[in-house]
């Protein structure tokens, strides 16, 4: 048993003193990956790279692109002026280029709606965004919240008069197609889409005066000009759960913070591992480059310890 007791003190220093030495390590690498600016977005730091950046500064998946001064986020092809990055909820709000102020008479660019985000149909991470983020709430528990709304132009060979929900653009903006052209705000369900109507072109929307009774087409223009937010909450889960596919990694709505249902460390010592948002020392030695050794020091110990009993 003294044997034992000093192998285990000894494995605890070696852990105290690897932690000492991957925290010097974290403290060098946080202090040369100082925050980057563009424009109106004056804290651009981790997952968030500026190109440019020292390569270990981000995560290369979030790459941002300072074009005129202006924040720019390729998104599937295509250019998105960024409007904010919020490092409280993990969302950045962004906004189609083609969307102008303060005219209504500017319309969406790029065609985009959430069909475009593979978290629509599946449950692991493909994309770096979401348009859905896990949330937990006292009242309903867990859910998904969806991040954006849809506003969607229609193309329609008559025109629609009883249908209120179908908004007439024609006095704001000038269209080339032929026809009558409507604004539509919300999801379009199958029993609202009228006959001898096409999509011509859809764009999201976050923001939260956007009323879907309300048949007016400036509020529409001025949700486009807000722009829509995509969730890196999943990417977030990775960098601060352990194995967070073992488990629920969310967001609590009640107090804004990123936390770790238990599953999600039952593997790594759940009672030490609890608080998702503030990874301890212990979870930055299980998934830090030092995890291998600490790991085989404590194997090596336990072995010898069964072969003498």
């Amino acid at each position: 048993m003294v044997i034992w007791r000093e192998m285990v003190l000894l494995v605890m220093f070696l852990l105290f003193l690897v932690q000492q030495v991957c925290a010097t390590k974290e403290q060098e690498h946080a202090t040369e990956c100082l925050p980057s600016f563009c424009g109106k977005i004056a804290n651009i730091s981790r997952p968030f790279r500026l190109k440019g950046d020292p390569i270990h500064c981000g995560d290369r998946r979030y790459e941002l692109n300072c074009e005129n001064n202006v924040t720019v986020l390729n998104l599937y092809g295509k250019k998105y002026h960024v409007q904010a990055i919020n490092y409280d909820n993990f969302t950045i709000r962004v906004v189609d280029p083609g969307v102008e102020e303060p005219s209504c008479s500017s319309l969406p660019r790029y065609f985009l709606s959430q069909s475009n985000f593979s978290d629509t149909y599946l449950a692991h991470n493909v994309d770096p965004y979401r348009v859905t983020q896990s949330q937990f709430s006292e009242v309903i528990g867990f859910y998904e919240k969806s991040l954006f709304k849809h506003i969607i132009y229609l193309n329609c060979s008559h025109p629609v008069s009883e249908n209120h929900r179908y908004v007439n653009t024609t006095p704001f903006v000038k269209w080339e197609s032929k026809g009558y052209m409507y604004a539509f705000a919300g999801n379009l369900t199958a029993a609202s889409f009228e006959v001898g109507c096409r999509i011509k072109l859809v764009s999201p929307t976050s923001w939260w005066g956007l009323d879907e009774n309300e048949y007016s087409y400036t509020v529409m223009n001025t949700a486009l000009l807000y722009g829509f937010e995509m969730s890196w909450l999943h990417s977030a889960c990775d960098d601060h759960c352990a194995n967070s596919s073992y488990g629920e990694c969310y967001m609590d709505s009640s107090i804004l913070k990123l936390q770790c249902s238990l599953s999600c460390n039952i593997l790594y010592m759940s009672s030490l591992l609890t608080d998702c948002g503030k990874a301890t020392w212990l979870q930055r030695i299980a998934n830090g480059a030092c995890k291998n050794s600490v790991i085989l020091i404590y194997l090596r110990f336990g072995y010898e310890h069964d072969n003498k009993n």
